[in-house]
């Protein structure tokens, strides 16, 4: 595997690539839920790329950018065994040029949900995404579907840039007790780790009840928190039911495809998760 630091170095690495280029964007500190997308990514594209770049811009003020999870060394030993072929690992300055001032927003998309709570964070989403499709010419790009909004917006972002690049959507990994996979959840404590399945059984738990035939939303966002409530170190931010294309919240009675997501904080672990409820 190539370790690419420069966009320099990486155009030399890529020159006449076998096509077509997959490109798996990550922050590091990467775990299972990551290797799934380098997997499927390695199933479709002879040339697969990863990056790993902890993007200041998509963090806010009182964020968690400087204590974010990073282990570089353990990161290139997974991605190499994982069989990618370039890992592209620039430095801040190498993406943002001193005075850099040229953002990437999608409206309506951004404005609820995450993008309420965190102002600023899906511009920054954005803007890196754009400049590692110019950098790396990929031709599909790979993305976690735990990050329903995400996965949203870039597809967006994607279409109406014109962009020639598929977005490829890949299912959440999961602990086997449920708890979807993600670098934040070693800021959870024990106790909170023993608690956390509950998000999952939360929205288990309103599956079951829109396959019996429940369809008014606020009974289904009720079953998710009354379920998630009954955990007392958990602190509910959102549980949303939405339209899976606008994310606009749905009230009375759905017609399926919604996606059902949530956030809950744990003491320092804001953890989200999310299910597509499907006719």
């Amino acid at each position: 595997m190539i370790v690419a630091r420069t966009i320099a170095d990486l155009h030399a690495a890529l020159r006449a690539p076998a096509a077509p280029v997959g490109l798996v964007p990550t922050m590091g500190y990467l775990h299972e839920g990551h290797l799934s997308l380098v997997e499927a990514a390695r199933a479709e594209c002879p040339t697969v790329i990863v990056s790993i770049f902890v993007n200041p811009t998509q963090f806010g003020p009182n964020e968690d950018f400087e204590d974010y999870p990073r282990d570089e060394e353990h990161d290139l030993e997974l991605l190499a065994d994982a069989g990618a072929h370039i890992a592209f690992v620039p430095s801040a300055e190498e993406i943002y040029l001193p005075g850099d001032s040229t953002r990437v927003r999608v409206g309506g998309l951004t404005e609820v949900l995450e993008g309420e709570r965190r102002p600023g964070h899906f511009e920054g989403v954005a803007t890196v995404v754009s400049r590692l499709y110019l950098i790396v010419a990929p031709d599909r790009a790979y993305f976690g579907e735990k990050d329903a909004q995400q996965l949203a917006v870039l597809r967006r972002m994607t279409a109406d840039m014109r962009f020639p690049i598929e977005v490829v959507g890949c299912p959440t990994v999961r602990e086997p007790d449920g708890l979807a996979l993600s670098s934040r959840n070693i800021y959870l404590t024990p106790e909170e780790r023993a608690q956390a399945p509950a998000l999952q059984a939360g929205l288990r738990a309103a599956v079951e009840a829109f396959e019996g035939g429940v369809r008014d939303a606020s009974v289904l966002r009720a079953v998710v928190r009354d379920r998630i409530a009954a955990q007392p170190l958990a602190e509910i931010d959102y549980v949303s039911l939405a339209d899976s294309e606008t994310l606009a919240e749905l009230e009375g009675l759905i017609k399926p495809p919604a996606l059902l997501s949530l956030a809950v904080r744990f003491g320092a672990a804001r953890l989200i998760d999310n299910v597509t409820l499907r006719a």
